[in-house]
């Protein structure tokens, strides 16, 4: 048999020979040497990050728990939302807890057995389920507590996809910041080390997206958010027309012109009751209520605008009634007609009530980005208004009243610095809905007397200032003698707007370690990080609820304004025909 040349013993062909070695084939030029190194490298097939068991573990854990019940029934979407983040929350905690765990055993990171990764999706699934329809039980009992209807199949089931969808955005999120971190890190280690390369390269970035949020982020935004709604402020709402009184801003003979008044502000100066209305209530004969308003148009200067609202509240002959009353607004300026018409029932029409728009931003908006305004409103307005009323008689000078709801508390409470100063001051004063950041509020409820709940704080033993979470019920201390000036805060147990704090992140408040409030579930509790979150997704939806719970008082003010006012005539009848009339 004939042996071929490359037989046992033979060497190899020479062209295998200049291939492998590089070298040009017969006939032929040698490729490059980078060329071929890409040539020989293996092809990578694009994939879906691998993802963190300890991180998926802490985002299911985190997301159940987020199914416990907040201060408000939640939609699906609403739900959803506050899962998801609570998700991202646990997958971060989780591959920390792992990070921290490598570190102590001294070793590197290793993938989990596949055995693990069965036994993590049969009991996730598992988990999901049970808190599933636990979170629904609790939603119906806090809807049934509230007077609501129950939640459709259909919203509820909404709120695992959009957890999905909001995990799986964060978790990107954060992919991409790492990513950014290390390519600083790897531009950095040309003349650093390693390790010095990685550190600077998080606080650069850590850095840039702080001064991103906090400084060009937030101003930009309130720039275009002013913008935006300076043009919806130029409209008038449907049904408000130009009033012919000389009473009203607006009006005949006003300093103050009607276009300059801002949406919010043609329509407070155009309704409230008028004074046959208020005869018919009262029974007697009754004057029409002066009401007093100027916009951000009004003027440019937040002090000029406050000077021209106390000129017109003089013209129109203001300090001249009985009741004076100084209303600081929410956001865009905003005022509750049905509060204020009550003050204007109860006190027979012989009232007049100022007030001053200080931004076109919303409420919600104004409430995270825009307190200043507030604070200067309304210490500018109430030092204006006072200054002319202190000039006057003694015996002259209307009783002094101050008023604030929500964002509008906070504004009207920026003029006085403690308790003395408001009894010094004023006649009586009503903060509905307090913030949570309000100064004074802070103050008189981390200073109550012992014994006493957060919830329904007793102060100096209700001497000046009161507290109640059930005006029906009164305010507390009962049998207790309340002479002088009143101050009196509302604050329902449920209103998010009153309870929310950036310290529910790592601590237990005391409103929710005391016994729950009357619209709050015995079930509800504080969890780490959680409740925050959960506390924060209420507040979009704090109006959503029946009145007299979450952050919706208007009726609520017809008894807290007898408590202030006290008319000798008064009455449970009077009161619930108050109720109706401003409904």
């Amino acid at each position: 048999m004939r042996r071929s040349p490359t037989s046992v013993g033979a060497p190899p062909a020479p062209a295998v020979q200049a291939d492998a070695a590089g070298a040009a084939p017969p006939g032929g030029e040698p490729p490059a040497p980078a060329a071929q190194e890409r040539a020989d490298r293996p092809r990578r097939v694009p994939s879906v990050p691998a993802l963190s068991l300890p991180g998926c573990w802490g985002a299911v854990l985190l997301a159940c728990a987020s199914l416990t019940p907040s201060l408000l029934p939640r939609e699906g979407v609403a739900q959803g939302v506050v899962s998801g983040i609570s998700a991202a929350m646990g997958y971060g905690l989780g591959v920390l807890a792992a990070a921290v765990w490598r570190a102590m055993a001294d070793r590197g990171p290793r993938p989990p057995r596949r055995r693990s990764w069965r036994v993590f999706q049969v009991l996730a699934v598992v988990l999901v389920v049970v808190f599933f329809l636990l979170g629904r039980r609790w939603q119906r009992m806090l809807r049934d507590l509230m007077g609501m209807p129950a939640e459709s199949l259909g919203s509820a089931l909404l709120a695992p996809l959009v957890a999905v969808v909001v995990l799986a955005v964060l978790i990107a999120v954060s992919r991409g910041v790492r990513a950014a971190c290390r390519a600083v890190a790897r531009l950095l280690s040309r003349w650093v080390g390693p390790a010095a390369a990685r550190t600077l390269g998080g606080l650069t970035v850590a850095l840039l997206a702080v001064l991103l949020i906090s400084g060009v982020a937030v101003d930009g935004l309130l720039a275009a958010a002013d913008r935006a709604f300076a043009l919806a402020d130029q409209g008038t709402a449907e049904g408000v027309e130009q009033p012919d009184s000389r009473l009203r801003s607006g009006g005949p003979g006003s300093l103050i012109e009607w276009d300059s008044l801002g949406r919010e502000g043609r329509t407070f100066v155009a309704g409230g009751p008028s004074a046959g209305e208020i005869a018919a209530f009262t029974g007697g004969e009754a004057p029409e209520p002066i009401r007093i308003y100027s916009g951000v148009a009004t003027a440019d200067d937040v002090e000029d605008r406050a000077q021209v609202a106390v000129d017109d509240l003089a013209r129109a002959g203001g300090f001249d009634r009985t009741r004076l009353l100084v209303a600081t607004t929410t956001g865009r300026g905003w005022l509750d007609a049905g509060s204020l018409s009550a003050f204007e029932y109860i006190a027979g029409g012989d009232s007049a009530v100022v007030a001053m728009q200080y931004s076109y931003v919303p409420s919600g908006l104004s409430y995270l980005v825009d307190q200043d305004r507030a604070r200067s409103a309304g210490r500018e307005l109430f030092d204006a208004v006072y200054e002319r009323w202190t000039a006057l008689p003694p015996d002259a000078r209307p009783e002094l009243f101050v008023f604030g709801e929500s964002l509008g508390s906070f504004g009207a409470e920026a003029a006085f610095s403690g308790e003395y100063d408001l009894r010094n001051r004023v006649t009586g004063a009503l903060f509905v809905g307090p913030p949570n950041f309000n100064a004074l509020h802070t103050e008189f409820r981390e200073d109550r007397d012992a014994g006493s709940p957060e919830v329904e704080p007793v102060y100096r033993e209700g001497r000046t200032v009161r507290f109640t979470a059930e005006i029906g019920a009164g305010a507390p201390p009962a049998g207790e003698p309340w002479e002088g000036t009143r101050v009196l805060f509302l604050q329902h147990p449920s209103d998010p707007v009153v309870w929310w704090s950036p310290s529910l992140l790592l601590g237990r408040p005391d409103w929710l370690a005391e016994e729950p409030g009357r619209d709050v579930l015995p079930e509800m509790t504080w969890l780490p990080l959680v409740t925050f979150w959960q506390v924060t997704l209420d507040m979009p939806f704090s109006l959503d609820v029946p009145e007299g719970h979450g952050h919706r008082y208007t009726r609520e003010s017809v008894d807290a304004w007898a408590l202030l006012l006290r008319p000798a005539d008064w009455s449970a009848d009077r009161a619930d025909r108050l109720r109706e009339l401003i409904r």
